[in-house]
């Protein structure tokens, strides 16, 4: 979480922070504000239910925990949403008295001062979303015993504002439970299985009572059991995320204090045939309703209808290595690459209308499969599609996630008015059997027989247009064809394998057809259907031209116009890559 205090000022103002991790260590208490009224914002505060601290050594200095203490602004303007006063967090520090001492660091919170048994931090600025408010470093007090338990209440003060309290418990000593690392191959080919022993131990000062098994794994990968102490939830396929599975099962028991345990069954890891970049995740909680209510965040899931998935002791009764009750130790995952493939296909449209009509044009790309393809570690777009304007058309809507670039593919400051050439990107995931599917509007500027655009699915480096994972780059470009002879609007597209199952054969541009009224009788015309420019347009994967406009015949001139060719040139983007080779 974001430090809230002023020095983070430029930092959240560069854009949103994603607040809550894959997998919490905790459940964060409130995280639903009430309603807001119009003019009195109200703010949640925040952090971990319940924490444990190391107990009292006989030796040597006591070990500490931290709890962060959270801060939500449930406004959605993050532009316009942020409060821009000066509060105060009180923390009422009586209720761990003789349990726990608590102290602030000074670095990460110089503005906090601990008096007595009342802690208070002063700040500035609340930005939407969820921020760190808070970091209380604690330990158990000297004199207390396993088991001591006590409250600290969190509450805010602001002029103009409102605040939810929060109160969280420390608790002397407790279970440590820690998710042991398994030795996975991750090199694989689709269809390849593999166990996974899951084995965890309690490092704690007590038993935990009952555990919760968390298996979270990507699109690509599959455990085929479905155990009747597991529910099972799948992403949202209308979400741009990685299509995961995952899997709650709470198991019964008494799980020792110093014992390590693994499952009585090994699960079984299977590479599907859709498999390229994927990630399992495994965890290990102790087991309560409030802790399965947190990792279901609303959620549907349903129970599995096998058998009953139980762990057993591999080591019981012996000597804790170290009490360290640490949180962050509870996961694991791990990262697989399958030597799969991905077709990616572009598809155009055949559009017709008069001078000064405007016309609207779908155009875009398929996953054909059969893997599909995610980037889940850099969370960077899979893929661009590169579209050129026909000649004697403009652009008058479109897409909101695609951009206004120069005919050479070079950034374009003017977002406005229309533009020869936009670039569209993918997000973070193109799933198997999905796409992307781009509506644009043109207006009919000056009428032409064929006039014609590429449709290229590219990577999203224009200097290196190849999809490392797409073995037919051939019908990577199709074309948008406005006025095509003998065609009209409801002809169909002109595409690369689009609606056919990828032919792995590029479209042709259309066929130059100049007026017959200004052509010379016995005379032929120079330019020709497919030629140099058709030839270098795109998915060829040798780094030519991605984009040709075709033949084209002025209807009211009859003079031939050049084929278009956009050079491959880097395409510099105001988003993060720039910042990255900054």
């Amino acid at each position: 979480m974001t430090r809230c205090t002023p020095r983070t000022v430029l930092h959240r103002a560069a854009g949103s922070f994603a607040a809550a991790g894959l997998l919490a260590a905790a459940s964060l208490a409130g995280a639903a504000a009430p309603a807001q009224a119009a003019d009195t914002p109200v703010f949640t505060l925040g952090g971990p239910a319940e924490t444990a601290l190391h107990p009292y050594p006989e030796n040597g200095r006591p070990k500490s925990s931290t709890v962060g203490i959270s801060l939500n602004n449930p406004s959605e303007d993050e532009e316009n949403g942020g409060f821009g006063g000066d509060f105060t967090l009180t923390f009422d520090l009586s209720g761990v008295a003789g349990v726990a001492d608590v102290k602030f660091d000074g670095e990460a919170n110089p503005d906090c001062e601990v008096t007595g048994t009342k802690a208070v931090c002063e700040d500035w600025g609340i930005w939407p979303g969820l921020q760190g408010a808070a970091d209380l470093v604690v330990t158990a007090a000297d004199g207390s015993e396993s088991g001591d338990t006590g409250t600290i209440t969190v509450t805010g003060q602001a002029d103009g504002a409102t605040f939810t309290p929060f109160t969280t418990r420390l608790t002397v000593g407790g279970p440590d439970l820690v998710m042991e690392r398994l030795p996975f191959r991750t090199e694989l080919t689709p269809g390849e299985k593999q166990q996974a022993p899951i084995t965890f131990a309690n490092r704690g000062t007590r038993d935990a009572d009952g555990v919760l098994l968390t298996l979270r794994y990507s699109r690509g990968l599959d455990i085929p059991q479905r155990y009747s102490n597991c529910e099972y939830t799948v992403d949202d396929p209308d979400q741009p995320d990685f299509g995961s599975t995952t899997a709650l099962c709470s198991v019964a028991g008494a799980f020792e204090a110093g014992a390590t345990y693994t499952l009585a069954t090994p699960l079984t890891l299977e590479a599907t045939e859709r498999a390229y970049y994927d990630t399992f995740l495994y965890r290990i909680q102790e087991d309560s309703a409030a802790q399965r209510a947190a990792q279901r965040a609303g959620a549907p899931f349903e129970r599995g209808t096998g058998g009953v998935l139980k762990a057993v002791p591999v080591t019981k009764g012996a000597e804790a290595r170290s009490t360290d009750l640490n949180p962050y130790d509870n996961q694991q995952d791990a990262d697989f690459r399958t030597e799969n493939t991905a077709d990616f296909v572009a598809y155009g449209d055949q559009v017709a209308g008069p001078e000064g009509s405007t016309v609207k044009a779908d155009i875009g790309f398929r996953n054909e499969g059969p893997a599909w393809i995610g980037h889940i570690r850099s969370g960077e777009d899979v893929a661009t599609v590169d579209f050129t304007v026909p000649q004697g058309a403009s652009v008058t809507s479109k897409p909101e996630r695609c951009r206004a670039v120069t005919a050479d593919g070079k950034y374009r400051e003017d977002q406005t008015s229309p533009a020869p050439r936009y670039v569209c990107n993918t997000s973070m995931t193109v799933r198997d059997g999905s796409g992307l599917d781009l509506p644009f509007e043109l207006r009919v500027d000056k009428a032409m027989v064929g006039a014609s655009g590429a449709v290229t699915v590219r990577n999203t480096w224009l200097q290196n247009p190849e999809l490392p994972f797409d073995p037919k780059p051939g019908n990577n470009t199709a074309y948008l064809v406005l006025n095509g002879e003998g065609g009209g609007s409801d002809s169909g597209g002109a595409t690369a394998g689009g609606d056919g199952g990828g032919s792995g054969e590029p479209s042709t541009p259309p066929t130059s057809a100049p007026d017959p009224e200004e052509t010379p009788s016995g005379s032929s015309t120079s330019t020709t259907s497919g030629g140099s420019s058709a030839g270098t347009a795109g998915g060829t994967g040798d780094g030519g031209g991605l984009a040709s406009t075709g033949s084209i015949a002025l209807i009211a001139s009859g003079t031939a116009a050049a084929a278009l060719a956009a050079g491959l040139v880097l395409f510099t983007s105001a988003r993060r890559r720039a910042a990255r080779h900054a």
